[in-house]
């Protein structure tokens, strides 16, 4: 029974071969990166990408999921994580712009106030505290998710919308309250 070079390469990887992890790495790293070029169009974003993707299957062993073609497995992994990473970069830049727009519509109709407001508005999140300040930090510049940005401070889901929610308060209150 003839097996394929990359069926060998997985059973030594399984094994806890690092020298088979690093001919894995040496046989797909450029064809990945390729792959993931295409998609984000950036060279570097696109080989942090698929050196994180290496990383994870090495200590998340994600190997052992390697199923029958490894080349095609590597593949659309890769393709997935682009397409996730394109999505969390327009659910951030969507953040942004909602965060910002909502304020643009209370702020000062002078022509040269809107530089001024938005410095103002960052001097007054700037001036929020602790974990009100981090909630809005993370949903509205960083684009995470609820659940992703509560587990990364350490609390419960609600407890973070709550932070959230009087973050959001306290900005609204101190940017409407000073005037131009």
């Amino acid at each position: 029974m003839s097996h394929s070079p990359d069926t060998l390469l997985l059973d030594r990887l399984k094994e806890g071969d690092e020298s088979a992890f690093e001919a894995l790495f040496e046989k797909y790293y450029k064809m990945l990166c390729v792959n993931a070029f295409w998609f984000l169009q950036q060279e570097q974003e696109a080989k942090d990408l698929v050196q994180t993707f290496f990383m994870d299957i090495w200590d998340k062993k994600l190997y052992n999921n390697f199923q029958g073609d490894v080349k095609g497995y590597l593949h659309t992994a890769v393709r997935n994580r682009c397409l996730n990473h394109l999505k969390k970069q327009r659910i951030r830049l969507d953040h942004h712009e909602a965060f910002f727009s909502q304020y643009e519509t209370e702020g000062p109709e002078e022509p040269d106030a809107p530089q001024d407001y938005y410095k103002q508005l960052h001097s007054s999140l700037n001036n929020i505290t602790g974990q009100k300040r981090m909630a809005i930090q993370m949903i509205y510049l960083q684009g995470k998710r609820y659940q992703e940005a509560a587990e990364e401070m350490g609390i419960s889901l609600n407890s973070f919308k709550t932070h959230l929610k009087r973050g959001l308060k306290l900005l609204r209150s101190t940017v409407q309250t000073k005037k131009y």
